[in-house]
Order: C-alpha cells, then sequence, then structure tokens
C-alpha cells in the first residue's frame, strides 16, 4: 500500500497525457490515467482517487458533464476536481466552476504552476499526504518526519496504524466505516478481512493511551469509527 496521494488524469492527447503524468510521478503521485469519459467514471469508482485532473474537451462524455456526475454522488462529490481546458474566456471559466469544478487552468498552462494547484487542492482534502502537520487535542502528527506525540510524549506506531491515525486527524469526528477505511488505508488491490481493521484500531487505541489520557477514538455502534 502507498502513502502517496492517487491522481486520475484524463486526457485524450496522448503526448500531453505522458508530459503530465510524468510530472505528476515524479512530484510523488500515483496516476492513473483515461482517455476518454467512460474509462474515467469506471476509474472514478474503481480506483477512489484523490484529486482528478480532468480535459474539458474529451471524446463522448465531455469533461464538464464528467465533472457533473461526479459532484452529484454523494460517494465522489468530495473529490476534488482541477479543469483543463483551452477556453479562456470568463463565461467558460465560470461554467466550469459552477459544474463543481474545483479549479480551472487554462492551456497552455505551466506545469510548475498545475502542480502547485494540484498540491493546494490535495492540502485541503488529504493535508497528511502533502506533509502537514495535523493536531488533534493533545496529539500532534508529523507526516513528513512520520513522529506522532501525544502530551509531548513520543507514541510508537506501526505503518498500518499511522496511516489509520492520518486519516483519522485528516477528518476529526467523521465516521469512517469499515470499508471506507479499509479503501484508505489497505488500497483496494489488497483483499483483506474488515475486522483486520477492527484489530489495528485496537493497536493504535493502546498505542495513543500507552502513557495514559483517555481513548481519543469512538466506536459508532453499526457504523464505524471516529476520532473524537
Amino acid at each position: 500500500m502507498s502513502d502517496h496521494p492517487k491522481v486520475l488524469l484524463v486526457e485524450d492527447e496522448p503526448a500531453q497525457r505522458e508530459v503530465l503524468s510524468y510530472n505528476l510521478q515524479s512530484e510523488g503521485f500515483d496516476v492513473v490515467t483515461a482517455a476518454d469519459g467512460d474509462e474515467a467514471m469506471l476509474l472514478v469508482e474503481e480506483e477512489a482517487p484523490d484529486i482528478i485532473v480532468l480535459d474539458w474537451m474529451l471524446p463522448g462524455i465531455s469533461g464538464i458533464e464528467i465533472c457533473r456526475r461526479i459532484k452529484s454522488k454523494s460517494q465522489t462529490r468530495g473529490i476534488p476536481v482541477l479543469m483543463l481546458s483551452a477556453r479562456s474566456e470568463e463565461v467558460d471559466r465560470v461554467r466550469g466552476l459552477e459544474t463543481g469544478a474545483d479549479d480551472y487552468v487554462v492551456k497552455p498552462y505551466s506545469v510548475l504552476e498545475l502542480m502547485a494547484r494540484v498540491r493546494n487542492q490535495l492540502r485541503r482534502v488529504r493535508p497528511a499526504s502533502v506533509g502537514q502537520r495535523l493536531e488533534f487535542e493533545d496529539i500532534i502528527l508529523d507526516s513528513e518526519t512520520h513522529r506522532v506525540t501525544r502530551s509531548d510524549n513520543a507514541l510508537k506506531l506501526g505503518p498500518t496504524e499511522f496511516r489509520l491515525l492520518s486519516t483519522f486527524m485528516e477528518k476529526p469526528g467523521r465516521v469512517w466505516s469499515r470499508e471506507q477505511l479499509l479503501d484508505r488505508v489497505w488500497g483496494r488491490d489488497i483483499y483483506v478481512d474488515s475486522r483486520t481493521v477492527d484489530v489495528h484500531v485496537g493497536r493504535l487505541r493502546k498505542a495513543l493511551c500507552v502513557h495514559g489520557g483517555e481513548d481519543p477514538v469512538r466506536t459508532v455502534r453499526g457504523a464505524g469509527y471516529a476520532l473524537g
């Protein structure tokens, strides 16, 4: 399982797709690509990307329609969509943003600026993935140094427990189902029984409370787990 954020790149021009994919991978992102709208919609469901870089002009379903569909579903509306377009008129930008795009970049664009915009959107939805320090009450998680402290005491967490805590701390109070945690922490390519989540949540609780303090992880009966 990779800790790297996953980008779905939807671009029908092979040369553009190759250049963008290379640059995104160089920035440390996992990249999956689609050349048309039907493939893109399938990959949104299968891959659960952290962000979508989406070209407006595509064969078949347009980027605008893909964006509308993504933002109309509760399971996918939280995924940031960065729209790429040769359309530079204000009316086109407004249409793209009103359809639900989180950002709009006009071609030709600077690759450096595009990478910065991707990181900016990820900072909003997955701060730990771009190296930000997370804090919740007396718990501090530093994703760059991979260190966790509670009340200034260093905690020893395994890689899975670290990813679990990162997920919880990015959205305190949110209830995560076992299936959602499996997707986020283990990934869809690995088969893991949902009860494995319970085992690792138990280990995380033990690690968080090793120096005392109340258990901050809440079990929500029939729904899953939450922090706080």
